[in-house]
């Protein structure tokens, strides 16, 4: 289950960003994507996710294939954390939540409110999401902000068991997860001159 990316150009605010971005995703591998910020990685992760339209290029991934963790934790507040993940369990088909728990190291606080967490734990319970989703292909948009050392290090592993098990990531992150990856730096890739979306630029605008 690959991810297949060709000429691609992605828009900001109807401004392009990143023009004829082109890689390929394969199973058991993953790829980390760098530049300064503001370069586009948030804007081509989104865009992957099918979260808003490429300005060109090609996107080819298998339907129910991709499963994203963006800035946001995607956590409800009034529910517990066990709650929070049996929602998105449910949400995918996928049944127990006891295997992420433990991955995240969340079971201690599985019956805490999510209101209740600290902004390490909100972030561990986010990425534990894509664990009870069953999707292959994982992207993430700076994944170990607000965690600790032995946070990152539990998530790297988490991480690593998954490319084991076949599946893959892209992950846009400045820092070192200490796993196997790949690195596709986007600043070559920057446009040369911003053109105006036009009616895409409005479509983008309502995700900023």
């Amino acid at each position: 289950m690959a991810l297949h990316v060709s000429d691609l150009a992605v828009a900001r605010s109807g401004l392009a960003v990143l023009e004829g971005v082109s890689f390929r995703l394969l199973p058991g591998r993953a790829l980390v994507l760098r530049g300064p910020n503001g370069v586009g990685k948030t804007t081509l992760l989104r865009c992957l996710a099918g979260l808003q339209p490429a300005l060109a290029g090609s996107v080819t991934v298998a339907p129910e294939a991709v499963a994203y963790a963006a800035h946001a934790d995607g956590i409800k507040a009034v529910l517990t954390v066990a709650e929070n993940l049996a929602f998105w369990a449910a949400a995918h088909g996928t049944g127990s939540v006891a295997a992420a728990l433990e991955a995240m190291d969340l079971l201690a606080l599985a019956d805490r409110r999510a209101a209740h967490l600290s902004a390490g734990q909100k972030r561990r319970l986010g990425l534990a999401r894509l664990l009870v989703t069953g999707r292959r292909i994982w992207l993430m948009d700076e994944p170990t902000v607000s965690l600790d050392a032995g946070s990152v290090a539990l998530f790297a592993r988490v991480v690593a068991r998954h490319l084991e098990g076949g599946g893959s990531a892209l992950i846009a992150s400045h820092i070192d997860l200490g796993i196997e990856a790949e690195v596709l730096d986007l600043t070559p890739f920057k446009a040369r001159s911003p053109a105006a979306g036009g009616r895409m630029g409005a479509f983008d605008e309502a995700f900023e």
